[in-house]
């Protein structure tokens, strides 16, 4: 673990945004850890601090706007905007998908960000690079906080993360019987 992930990981560990117990993830999946980003977000130096090491791996990406997720994608997806003086702009969940609402639209060709807090599989990071092609804008890159698939969610972009960990998963019919013991908690994205 890098200099970086280090300070990342200590971020996360001190600001209790990094769980354990017995988990069910947005995916459905289980797990002994959870990214409970909400709680490092209540702390503005740090999440100043995570977007200007964020952007610092930026170095050289051109793009006009940031796009993100709600929930989870909108504080550091705002910050990192502030901080490289950019649009930010973010997309909801209406029926069960991400829309853009509020508005908010894209200029042809408009080159755009997507920030995101915590990756998984990348299903919504996926649908945010759907709806910028769809509106006629250039995706240029994906910013996360912690990429929890540790790469092995792919993208037609470049990627930038500030730490990659791959803790197992399960799904709920294949439970190790030392998780299946612990109370179950679903946190919320």
């Amino acid at each position: 673990m890098d200099a970086i992930q280090k300070e990342v990981r200590d971020i996360f560990t001190r600001t209790k945004a990094l769980l354990s117990g017995h988990f069910v993830l947005r995916s459905g999946l289980h797990s002994a850890f959870y990214f409970q980003c909400a709680q490092v977000c209540q702390h503005m130096p740090e999440v100043e601090r995570l977007a200007q090491l964020l952007i610092a791996k930026l170095a050289g990406l051109k793009f006009q706007t940031v796009l993100a997720p709600a929930m989870g994608g909108l504080v550091i997806g705002q910050e990192v905007a502030r901080q490289t003086r950019s649009r930010f702009v973010y997309v909801e969940k209406a029926d069960n998908v991400l829309v853009l609402r509020r508005g908010f639209k894209f200029a042809a060709g408009e080159p755009v960000l997507v920030a995101e807090d915590v990756v998984t599989k990348g299903g919504r990071v996926l649908e945010c690079l759907e709806i910028i092609r769809r509106a006629g804008a250039v995706p240029v890159g994906v910013a996360m906080l912690v990429d929890r698939s540790a790469g092995v969610a792919k993208f037609d972009v470049p990627v930038f993360s500030l730490l990659e960990m791959s803790f197992p998963t399960y799904p709920a019919d294949q439970l190790p019987e030392w998780l299946a013991k612990l109370p179950v908690e679903k946190p919320g994205s």
